[in-house]
This record gives C-alpha cells, sequence and structure tokens, in this order.
C-alpha cells in the first residue's frame, strides 16, 4: 500500500533527482559529417533532435585521426545521447567523461567537445540567442586577427606580410623555410599527390633543429628592419625542437618585440616553462595540443 500525500500538501521530492529533463525535445540521432574544405580534415557532430528542423552543429576535429574520433562519437557517445533531454548538458558531459576508465586523451575529448558544442547551439536556437550570450554575453565590440606570412627566405616572407599589411592587417604570423629541411607553416613546403588522406603516412622529411633555430632570427631581424615598429610580427615554433633549443631561441627573438612566440614546448614539457620566463620576458603563446582542463 503507497502512501498518498495528503490533499492540499507537495509530495517530497526524490532523494536523488532524476537525471533527464521533464518536457522538451529529445535526442533523436548522432552524426558525424567528414570533410575537408581548403583541405583541412574536419571532424562535425551533429545532434538531432525529435523536434523538426532542430539541431546542433559541434566540432570534433583531430585532423590527424579524424576515423578516431568518429568512431568514438557513433559507438561510445552516441547510445549516451540518444533519448536524452538536449538540456542537461552537464549531466550529459560529467556522465560521457567518466564513462571511460581511460580517458582526458584527444580522441575522446574531441569526440566530447563536439558533442557539448552542438547541446549548446541546440541551447542557442531555443533561446532565440546566441550562446555567447548565454555565457555572459560579450566583453568586448571587436577583436584583432592574426594571419599567417611564410616563404621560402626572408624577402619571400616580407612580400608576404606587405601583401597583408595593404589589406589592413596588423599582426602577422611569420614562418620561414629551412633550406634541405622539412618545415612548419610554410606553404607548398611539404606538398604531395596525395595531401589530405584519412590515413596519414609517415612523412620522410629531414628536419634540422640546429638550422632552424639559426634562421628564424634572421628571418625576424629582416622583417624588423624592413618593416618598422608598427606591425606586430608572431612565430610558431610548433614544439619542433628540445627544451634548452626553445629557451635559445627565444632570448635571440627577444630584441625584435614579437607579439607573442607560440608553443615552444610540448605538453610533456610543461615543467620548462618556469625556466623559460626566468630567461626572458618574450610573449608566449601555449596551449594548442592541450585536451583536458587539467593541462592548463
Amino acid at each position: 500500500m503507497s502512501a498518498e500525500p495528503a490533499p492540499g500538501s507537495v509530495a517530497p521530492a526524490p532523494f536523488v533527482p532524476p537525471p533527464w529533463a521533464t518536457g522538451g525535445p529529445r535526442v533523436r540521432d548522432v552524426r558525424v559529417i567528414l570533410t575537408a574544405p581548403d583541405g583541412i580534415r574536419l571532424v562535425v557532430v551533429k545532434v538531432e533532435t525529435d523536434e523538426p528542423g532542430l539541431f546542433g552543429l559541434g566540432c570534433a576535429t583531430f585532423t590527424q585521426r579524424p576515423l578516431a574520433v568518429a568512431a568514438a562519437v557513433e559507438h561510445y557517445l552516441k547510445p549516451l545521447l540518444v533519448g536524452r533531454s538536449p538540456h542537461d548538458i552537464e549531466d550529459i558531459w560529467q556522465a560521457a567523461f567518466v564513462s571511460s576508465y581511460w580517458r582526458s586523451g584527444p580522441v575522446l575529448n574531441n569526440a566530447l567537445s563536439g558533442v557539448d558544442e552542438a547541446l549548446w547551439d541546440i541551447k542557442g536556437k531555443l533561446a532565440g540567442m546566441p550562446v555567447y550570450q548565454l555565457l555572459g554575453g560579450r566583453c568586448r565590440i571587436a577583436a584583432p586577427l592574426y594571419v599567417h606570412a611564410s616563404g621560402r627566405d626572408a624577402p619571400e616572407v616580407e612580400e608576404d606580410v606587405r601583401r597583408y599589411l595593404e589589406q589592413g592587417f596588423r599582426h602577422v604570423r611569420c614562418q620561414v623555410a629551412v633550406p634541405g629541411s622539412a618545415t612548419y607553416g610554410v606553404a607548398g613546403a611539404l606538398d604531395s599527390e596525395e595531401p589530405h588522406p584519412a590515413h596519414l603516412r609517415l612523412r620522410q622529411e629531414a628536419w634540422d633543429p640546429a638550422a632552424y633555430v639559426r634562421i628564424v632570427p634572421r628571418l625576424f631581424e629582416h622583417l624588423r628592419a624592413a618593416l618598422g615598429d608598427e606591425v606586430e610580427l608572431l612565430h610558431d615554433i610548433h614544439e619542433r625542437v628540445t627544451p634548452p633549443d626553445a629557451i635559445r631561441l627565444a632570448k635571440a627573438l627577444e630584441p625584435f618585440r614579437l607579439f607573442f612566440l607560440e608553443d615552444p614546448f610540448a605538453p610533456e614539457d610543461n615543467g620548462w616553462f618556469p625556466l623559460l620566463r626566468q630567461q626572458t620576458a618574450i610573449p608566449i603563446a601555449m596551449g594548442e595540443l592541450y585536451s583536458n582542463p587539467a593541462e592548463y
């Protein structure tokens, strides 16, 4: 015999609240879209609801392992989402995060990121406002952009920078080729007949970190002399030298007043950042390879 609440009284809340929001739309399907506009391998998550035309899109891109992320979404996250309310964003995130005993890697976290963004996209559509308004609104009316300039040598990089300055940009990342070596960020330097396959082959190009550390300061010495101090110059090491060489390069670049020097160390070398800051005042951008909050 079950106890009924007295007329006019309020039934007590359950000790553990149900994990499902009541009412509203439900997740009907989760799809993965693999695409490569401009030659960049992208993974897009589409969360569809049972309301016609109501869906959300999120980015789950892991450019070197798109098929692994797609499998994580389709085989592991989709079963957790179908039937759930898209309003339960935090509960879904936490449940999905701890559902794997080994976790916090780039494959599962990129997959979860795509789902999370798609759910926020749905919430924004239901609220009739952009998601940034749901997160507190904007704090500035505009933000500066930087563009990528590159070349086979310093004069060619200078020419590319001037092209962007004529378009109105004032922040330019500058990369230069290392003669005879593989390099990073130089357009056309590593072209192949199949540049963007889903299954990547190991590259065999040589890489000379010592030559790179010598050449990059010469590039910025040339650019400052040719372009003056008004343009903001940036450079991306992209974790391609040893930590001692990265510190040496940062110190060599300090006279050229970079807007920032990006990713001197890989995540496994995070312990070197305090020593770098002790050695130089050059601004540092970091974290491109971080894939979970603990790494920050």
